[in-house]
């Protein structure tokens, strides 16, 4: 009897023991909303290229992997370094491996054991999320700002009718004066001149007429200077030709590859950079037929990579050297969507220059655009001086001369 009071207790221990282990994994997935916006920064910037939550991409959904991988810690290193995951005979590993095409993971050897929980508490949040919740999310989302066309057309046709009536009005007053005239007793020439007929000839004789017409001819040359000296160095609408016919419609569009995996620098300093063939290779190790191109311009990568020889890009966007630009500070700092500056770049097969890039424009922007100050220490003493009140960039120096030009 004892020895079976002895055993039943060992078994209610290890019992325990397991249901503890799997409450304590469970938990280890935090629920905070601020980890979670971490982690959705982190997936966004590194793992949307490969991975969807709910459905497969390149790589496989990742909702409840969590619960499929033998542990968090083989998660960690898995994220860290798949490869070696894989070498070690790792069956999980090796499973995945051979599911998804022998496709290796990208090693984000620097993430932390934070860095990569935050994701994970993102994918957690994401994959409960109900499925109508995210179908509203999905087709949220207003009309676009700006005058409907038909509003600009029924001002002008309201402006032509306005000038109509003007003219008729003009005529009817003309008239009332001639009956006027007529009752005063007028000598022949006067007479003459008051119902003298009005043709085309005497009209552009008229010394009116030659002002007012040399007066319109002036405006208008002197206009077309003015706008063709203040285009000089201006490209708008630029849209060269590309050594690859790269589109960011497929990639950032379709794919929704986020900007900063291809374009790192934008989150790290002044320029956006570039992406080596290293880069595209992430995903085309396996992809070698494009949505619209077939295999010819992806080879052209590849013999890039291969040979080791940089692809010769046409840059678009171009400031002149007397102006400084750091990307990172509007990305990081002000949170600025790319599509701010660069517009609706996701629907654009070949890119093109969207914005100005003037001085004018760039200060118009500091003139209307408030200063992103929650969550950041750095304005709390601004704050208080503006009483709390929102500031715009031109308050905390966005239109001094040395913040672009030194």
């Amino acid at each position: 009897m004892t020895h079976q009071i002895s055993g039943f207790f060992k078994n209610l221990y290890v019992v325990l023991f397991i249901l503890i282990s799997l409450t304590t994994f469970a938990q280890e997935i935090s629920t905070d909303a601020a980890v979670i916006a971490e982690g959705q920064t982190l997936f966004d910037a590194n793992c949307k290229a490969c991975h969807r939550v709910k459905t497969k991409l390149i790589g496989p959904a990742l909702a409840g992997v969590y619960d499929r991988a033998p542990s968090m810690d083989w998660i960690k290193n898995f994220v860290r370094n798949s490869s070696k995951v894989i070498a070690s005979g790792d069956e999980y590993a090796n499973q995945i491996y051979e599911e998804n095409g022998k496709t290796l993971m990208t090693a984000f050897t620097s993430f932390s054991d934070d860095q990569i929980m935050a994701s994970m508490a993102y994918v957690k949040a994401e994959a409960d999320k109900p499925e109508e919740l995210v179908a509203v999310a999905a087709g949220g989302g207003g009309e676009g700002g700006g005058v409907p066309t038909a509003y600009l057309n029924a001002i002008m046709i309201g402006m032509v009718i306005i000038l109509v009536l003007l003219l008729v009005i003009l005529g009817l007053i003309i008239n009332a004066l001639k009956r006027y005239l007529d009752q005063k007793d007028l000598s022949e020439e006067d007479k003459e001149v008051v119902h003298s007929p009005f043709t085309l000839g005497t009209i552009m004789q008229s010394p009116g007429f030659i002002f007012l017409v040399v007066f319109i001819v002036a405006g208008i040359s002197f206009k077309t200077i003015i706008d063709g000296l203040f285009a000089i160095g201006v490209q708008q609408g630029y849209q060269p030709k590309q050594p690859i016919a790269f589109s960011h419609k497929v990639h950032a569009g379709q794919y929704e590859i986020e900007c900063i995996y291809c374009h790192t620098g934008a989150a790290k300093g002044r320029s956006a950079n570039i992406p080596s063939p290293n880069i595209c290779m992430n995903c085309h190790t396996q992809i070698r037929k494009g949505t619209i191109t077939g295999e010819s311009e992806i080879a052209k990568i590849v013999a890039a990579y291969e040979t080791n020889t940089p692809i010769e890009w046409v840059r678009i966007h171009n400031l002149p050297d007397l102006a400084y630009f750091n990307h990172s500070q509007h990305v990081n700092v002000a949170g600025v969507e790319c599509q701010t500056c660069h517009g609706p770049i996701e629907e654009m097969d070949v890119v093109r220059q969207y914005s100005l890039l003037t001085m004018g424009w760039c200060i118009d922007c500091h003139r209307k655009t408030d200063v992103t100050t929650k969550g950041n220490a750095y304005y709390d003493n601004l704050l208080e001086l503006h009483n709390n009140k929102a500031m715009k960039v031109e308050d905390i120096g966005g239109l001094e001369c040395a913040k672009c030009h030194y």
